[in-house]
């Protein structure tokens, strides 16, 4: 075969675990589509504080080399056997196969059919690229895990960043009061988005200025999550999305008399298909803090190593 016939692509990849420096553009074979996979052309892909966890400490992923990134919103390019749902030429989004489908940080990647849905007319590609795992996250551990009900009192952990602030509407959307943590120069995006009180961390105790909470959403980990264990009223729950911690906030909540409980995001069409109906009815809007060209994703990494970031980073595929 000669060199004409291979197809490569661009993608993000590194040889070492590190910084934002160890990030480099590589060229890499094309995949193909397998039955049931879609091949997607991304057009734009989300960063998330998991993509830079796993750049610095190889994570699930053990050691590179490897290609990051899990959100992706682009266009079908070719589809495997057996796939009806989708045809080259449609757009879709949605969030490859936590954690080891990666590899949305690239010109093209491959996506089982399942873990994908059609992306919202309403919105653009870095919009819909920035969706998914933060959603997908939200959505299940407040729709699927905690069953948010109206009327009810959730309190979301760092409700300006990525997952935060698609919790907030997702809750609001499901008719419940939103309490949200965020430093003082955030509170405005919080109103603006549908926080019914905010908290400024830095200033206060949030286990004394929120009470009688029946779901406490924790972004953080941590001491965070044992003191939210305080703010629940009998019976609530806290669902933590860091997977891995200490075997006190089991303990803790049982003599506490509330529930906590541990999650991990999981691909899937019908929270997706859930999520693109709040985007069309205008319940739901990923905030992007900025965008940068898939050659920049250090740049991107850099930015969100700050932790500062409101809302999301997207990478633009050209």
């Amino acid at each position: 075969m000669t060199m004409s016939h291979v197809k490569t692509m661009r993608a993000i990849s590194q040889d070492v675990l590190g910084g934002p420096e160890v990030l480099r553009e590589v060229e890499v074979e094309r995949p193909e589509p397998r039955p049931n996979q879609v091949l997607v052309r991304v057009r734009a892909a989300g960063v998330n504080p998991t993509d830079w966890k796993h750049r610095a400490t190889g994570g699930f992923l053990g050691q590179p080399p490897f290609v990051l990134g899990w959100d992706v919103s682009g266009v079908v390019e070719a589809v495997g056997i057996g796939v009806a749902t989708f045809k080259p030429g449609d757009e879709v989004f949605g969030m490859v196969p936590y954690p080891f489908g990666h590899g949305t940080h690239a010109e093209y990647v491959i996506a089982p059919v399942r873990a994908l849905a059609h992306k919202p007319s309403l919105i653009d590609h870095a919009q819909a690229g920035a969706l998914p795992l933060v959603s997908l996250t939200a959505w299940q551990a407040l729709v699927e895990t905690a069953e948010l009900e109206p009327g009810q009192r959730v309190l979301i952990h760092a409700a300006a960043g990525g997952v935060g602030h698609v919790a907030v509407q997702i809750a609001k959307a499901r008719g419940a009061y939103v309490i949200g943590t965020a430093s003082a120069g955030k509170h405005d995006f919080l109103r603006e988005i549908g926080v019914d009180e905010p908290i400024d961390y830095r200033e206060t105790d949030f286990a004394e200025a929120a009470k009688d909470v029946d779901v406490v959403l924790d972004t953080l980990g941590g001491e965070t999550s044992l003191k939210s264990l305080r703010v629940l009223r009998p019976g609530g729950l806290v669902v933590s999305i860091l997977p891995v911690g200490s075997d006190e906030l089991h303990e803790e909540a049982e003599r506490l008399g509330v529930r906590a409980l541990r999650m991990l995001v999981d691909a899937d069409r019908a929270g997706m298909r859930a999520i693109a109906d709040l985007v069309e009815q205008g319940r739901l809007r990923a905030t992007v803090a900025r965008t940068f060209p898939l050659a920049d994703a250090a740049q991107a990494h850099a930015l969100g190593d700050t932790g500062r970031t409101t809302g999301k980073l997207v990478l633009l595929v050209d």
